[in-house]
């Protein structure tokens, strides 16, 4: 349970406490855009820095459970201040939370509030937000600012009316003036919340990328390859490459097989030389319902598939990566 804070000043990814009925709180505001546009509204200098309220002023925000009119859970971790980084909140039935620019000291801190998560990666955005230079009030002079959070992990489901919530965005009433950092939520829209889905979209190629599942998440799915999908099992590379030939020049027809058996598993990608041919191979066979193939209607589609850029077993033989 992970989720991508970009703030005026770098990213955060904070990995969450998956027992913790605040993380769960914070997760849910986070998936609604809560947090969007909040200021870092208190900066102790090798202590903690704050945020969470929308109004900015240090003294508002709400749980997920209170603006969906339920009880809220009480606030428990097993998670203790033992580390630079940690995140708690000072009120498990509000939307405030802080970050641990230290880590150590702050044991006392374990019995007056819940740590419910902890910065995985983005440590030196942590500093440099731990660096601001702030007023007697702990206010940065310049806004440090959530600019965005993207949902990394979320093992849970959606709570009944989580998504009919009308949440006003930030409004940072009644606080002491400082310098702007520029954002302005009215402006661009549109842009902005392509911006946001580009980001979300690049933290869960990133997620995937970590945990094995794509080479890089950089490699976009190729656009000269087709899907082919409910083979007979008696079908061959080579059939497959020559049927499909009448739409173009076919570079590579391969068949996905057991590694162990070497038996087909019923689908396998043909490779153009270019994109035209598939796109054409792409309407006339997928828009014919598919194409008959040893007693088989194959389907056909757009792959986007990238294992065939990982060291695997293809036809019976290793390939390899290819150079970046």
């Amino acid at each position: 349970m992970a989720v991508l804070v970009t703030t005026s000043l770098g990213d955060l990814v904070i990995d969450l406490d998956c027992q913790s009925q605040v993380a769960y709180s914070f997760l849910k505001l986070c998936k609604i855009k809560y947090y969007d546009g909040c200021l870092f509204h208190s900066v102790q200098r090798d202590f903690v820095a704050q945020a969470g309220d929308p109004t900015g002023a240090g003294s508002g925000g709400d749980s997920i459970f209170k603006l969906l009119g339920r009880d809220s859970p009480a606030g428990k971790s097993s998670m203790k201040h033992d580390d630079i980084g940690m995140v708690a909140t000072p009120n498990p039935n509000g939307s405030q939370f802080y970050i641990a620019t230290r880590g150590h000291g702050l044991e006392y801190l374990d019995e007056k509030h819940v740590v419910f998560g902890k910065v995985a990666e983005g440590l030196d955005t942590l500093e440099k937000i731990n660096e601001a230079y702030v007023n007697e009030s702990f206010r940065p002079y310049k806004d440090i600012r959530i600019k965005s959070v993207a949902i990394l992990d979320d093992p849970f489901d959606d709570p009944e009316g989580l998504y009919s919530l009308k949440i006003p965005p930030c409004e940072q009433k009644n606080v002491v003036t400082t310098l702007d950092d520029g954002w302005n939520p009215t402006i661009d829209e549109t842009k902005m919340e392509i911006e946001n889905r580009a980001r979300e979209a690049r933290s869960r190629a990133v997620v995937l990328e970590m945990v094995g599942d794509i080479p890089d998440a950089e490699m976009k799915p190729p656009e000269n390859v087709l899907f082919a999908r409910n083979l007979n099992r008696v079908t061959e590379e080579e059939d497959l490459g020559l049927i499909f030939q009448r739409f173009g020049k076919v570079a590579e027809a391969s068949i996905i097989r057991d590694h162990k058996t070497g038996e087909s598993l019923c689908y396998g990608f043909i490779e153009f030389a270019n994109r035209e041919s598939c796109e054409e191979a792409y309407v006339k066979v997928g828009g014919k319902g598919g194409l008959l193939i040893d007693d088989r209607w194959v389907q056909v589609d757009f792959s986007q598939s990238l294992a065939r850029f990982w060291p695997r077993h293809f036809n019976g033989r290793l390939e390899t990566m290819p150079n970046k």
